[in-house]
């Protein structure tokens, strides 16, 4: 997967959109005013990677079974994952880690926000 076709599956979620709020550099992807992917337009060692949250039991396992997926890059260790473009991880497995992502950030939103994004 390029980073085109990851910004596409983003804008593709339900109620997504993206934003600069960081820098110029660095996309962000919100359902809800929160953040469920970013990445840099500018790659690390020539590699682009996508930060999404992810529960923490599954992160244990994809980071034992995926080279392409590690603890995740300038975030918050235990609830997101830094994801390779273009390592190991298949791209189907890397869009199901995204939907995961969006369901993430939606639990954790009040009841009625919950709500809300589940009738839009």
């Amino acid at each position: 997967m390029n980073i085109e076709e990851l910004r596409e599956f983003c804008l593709s979620i339900k109620g997504a959109s993206e934003s600069f709020p960081f820098d110029e550099y660095t996309l962000v992807f919100k359902v809800m005013n929160k953040m469920f992917l970013y990445f840099s337009l500018s790659p690390k060692n020539n590699e682009f990677f996508a930060n999404m949250k992810c529960d923490p039991e599954k992160s244990e396992e994809l980071r034992e079974q995926y080279d392409g997926i590690d603890f995740g890059y300038h975030s918050d260790k235990k609830y997101w994952i830094s994801v390779y473009l273009n390592k190991d991880v298949p791209d189907p497995l890397i869009k199901d880690l995204i939907n995961h992502s969006v369901s993430e950030v939606i639990k954790k939103l009040p009841i009625k926000k919950q709500n809300e994004y589940n009738e839009i």
